[in-house]
């Protein structure tokens, strides 16, 4: 049976046997039966990281360590809550980082600590610890921004992608105004120019 370690758009950690292409932690998550318990994060550094860091071998669940948590893509991660991790993609996390001085029109790039607290107020609600949403017209969203209609759904070249774990299906009518998954900050950022690594099938889809 697959681990509950794949990430949902909406934020939730579920089991599935698909394994994507990124993966990433938010503290230790799961006890010695490798199950997770109640908590979903351990602190405010939710990371989005590659699967594969100079050939190095880790545990998916290492005891007392971090939960590794698997995303289809970085449009999925950043709709989580997630952003690059400065570390394994410190290129990413830069690029990042200034795609946010420029969208805040900052003099200089804010370290991840002041972006990792942004992103904390806007990803959860601090009462019920649900996802925090927000709304916005569909047609001035920036392309990689997750939206939800009768699932989750990625927002490309004006068309809207139906989200799965097996990747993104045929365009689905959108328009008007949608609640956005994607965390405001984020959403400023993908505007500001950043561009995610997308699962192929969206590229397939949406050009």
């Amino acid at each position: 049976m697959s681990l509950q370690n794949r990430v949902l758009p909406t934020g939730e950690i579920v089991r599935d046997p698909g394994r994507g292409l990124f993966t990433g932690n938010r503290g230790c998550l799961h006890g010695e039966d490798r199950e997770l318990g109640v908590s979903r994060w351990r602190s405010k550094l939710w990371i989005c990281c590659v699967l594969d860091w100079r050939g190095r071998q880790r545990e998916v669940m290492p005891p007392g360590r971090w939960t590794a948590l698997f995303f289809l893509d970085e449009a999925t991660a950043f709709a989580a809550g997630h952003r690059p991790c400065a570390y394994c993609r410190r290129r990413d996390f830069l690029a990042y980082a200034e795609a946010w001085r420029c969208a805040y029109q900052l003099t200089e790039r804010p370290r991840a600590a002041e972006m990792d607290a942004r992103l904390h107020s806007q990803r959860v609600e601090p009462r019920t610890r649900r996802q925090r949403t927000s709304r916005a017209l569909f047609a001035d969203l920036p392309d990689s921004t997750m939206i939800r209609l009768a699932g989750p759904a990625l927002k490309l070249g004006g068309l809207a992608l139906p989200w799965s774990f097996a990747g993104y299906g045929e365009p689905v009518p959108a328009g008007g105004e949608v609640e956005v998954l994607t965390p405001p900050a984020t959403v400023a950022v993908l505007a500001a120019g950043y561009r995610p690594v997308l699962h192929p099938t969206a590229l397939r889809q949406g050009l």
